[in-house]
Formats: C-alpha cells, sequence, structure tokens
C-alpha cells in the first residue's frame, strides 16, 4: 500500500464476475479498496449515494448501459469515471468522452495499464499547490488547495479531470499549450495524434464555463497548436 492508494474506494461495474474478480484482487494488492456492481440498474445509486473516489464502467451491462449511466451521474459526481470498451473502438471512446468519461480503456483490461491510469487520475494536488494562493484570470478563479473554480463569485462544479485541465491552462494563463503537452501532463503517456480526450474535455469546459463554443472568449483554439486559457482585462 502507498499514500495514493490508501483509502482510495474504487468501484467496478462489470457483469462479467471472473474479469471482476482478477480486477478488485489486483486493486486490492495495490492498497485500493474495490467495490463491484454487476447490474447497470443499480450502479446510478451506488455512484451518488456512495461517492467512491474512481468508477470502472463497463459499456455492455444488465439493465442499463455505461453511457448512459455516466451520462446520469456526471452532474452531481465529481470523482474520476473510466469507461471500459469492448471493442477499443473509436465509437465507443468518443461517446464515453461526450458522456462525461475521464478516461477510457480497451479490454481485455491490462492491469497494469489501467494501474496506470488510476494513479494519474487520483493524484493529489502537490504540497506546493496546497499551499499556492489561488490563480486569479479575469473573473475566474483557480483554488488548487480546495480544487475549486469560481466564476463572477459563483461555484463551478468541475469533475476532477476537468479541474486538472482548467488548472494546467490557468497556471500558463495567456501562453498556448500544445495537445501533446497536454497530453502528457495530464494523462502520463505520450499523445498519439488521434486522442481526442482533450478536446472534448476543453468542449465541456466551455460548456461550464458560459463560453461560446462558436467563438470562444475565454479558452481559445490555437491553429496547428492546442489551446490557451485568455488573460482577461
Amino acid at each position: 500500500m502507498n499514500a495514493e492508494s490508501a483509502h482510495r474506494r474504487i468501484l467496478l461495474v462489470e457483469d462479467d464476475a471472473p474479469l471482476a474478480s482478477m480486477v478488485a484482487d489486483f486493486l486490492t494488492q495495490h492498497g485500493y479498496a474495490p467495490l463491484i456492481e454487476r447490474r447497470g440498474d443499480a450502479a446510478v445509486q451506488r455512484i451518488l449515494v456512495e461517492n467512491p473516489d474512481a468508477v470502472l464502467l463497463d459499456v455492455n451491462l444488465p439493465g442499463l448501459d455505461g453511457f448512459s449511466i455516466c451520462k446520469a451521474v456526471r452532474a452531481s459526481y465529481c470523482g474520476i469515471v473510466i469507461i471500459l470498451t469492448a471493442r477499443g473502438e473509436e465509437v465507443d471512446e468518443v461517446l464515453g468522452l461526450e458522456a462525461g468519461a475521464d478516461d477510457y480503456l480497451a479490454k481485455p483490461v491490462r492491469p497494469r495499464a489501467l494501474l496506470a491510469r488510476l494513479q494519474t487520475h487520483l493524484r493529489h494536488t502537490t504540497p506546493a499547490e496546497r499551499a499556492s494562493p489561488p490563480i486569479v484570470v479575469g473573473s475566474l478563479v483557480i483554488n488548487a488547495g480546495r480544487r475549486a473554480v469560481t466564476l463572477d463569485g459563483a461555484p463551478v462544479e468541475l469533475t476532477t479531470a476537468e479541474f486538472d485541465l482548467l488548472y494546467l491552462l490557468a497556471q500558463h494563463a495567456g501562453q498556448p499549450l500544445s495537445r501533446q503537452e497536454l497530453h502528457v501532463r495530464i494523462h502520463g503517456m505520450k499523445y498519439d495524434g488521434l486522442d481526442r480526450s482533450i478536446d472534448l474535455r476543453i468542449s465541456r469546459l466551455r460548456k461550464k464555463l458560459g463560453d461560446d463554443p462558436t467563438a470562444p472568449k475565454r479558452i481559445k483554439s490555437v491553429r496547428g497548436l492546442g489551446y490557451l486559457l485568455t488573460v482577461e482585462p
């Protein structure tokens, strides 16, 4: 067990009993506290009531599919959601991210790859970040220590992954960051040129920050490069 995994509860929503048992055993060996739910129609209430640190969510489930589950909980659940796609097809990956998932993994699940993704997403802010003053960008205030965001004084509810991306952009406000750099900093791995998770997360951030997606003024696209958070006057 290490500090990152101690007391972290992971809800695995998976109807394949042998796979669920294998993943749960592996997570237990690495200090996590796995929970298992085999029915999709029971998963929504468990997520909202038990509020686990992360949810590993299969797509094809009895009762309710993984995409519908993610859409149902995303407005109220701020933890990590990782979609498990049966074929690893791009359409499943995009649907999952559009539903509000933070990441996706193709089946068959590779335990060490799953562990690496969990550790990246569940990483605490550093002591320096917790002690640092809030970042103020115009009417937007990002507090790393409390992992809280306000816009014009009103709180903005973000998922863990959305907060991480906005905080990274805020640290470099006014400077464009490439998709490759954002991907490496957020996911902890090299960008393959095809992954759309950053773009979809930007789209969700714009919506929550009231930024017009057709003519964004707060989070701008930089042609041929990536994105920047503008410095408001």
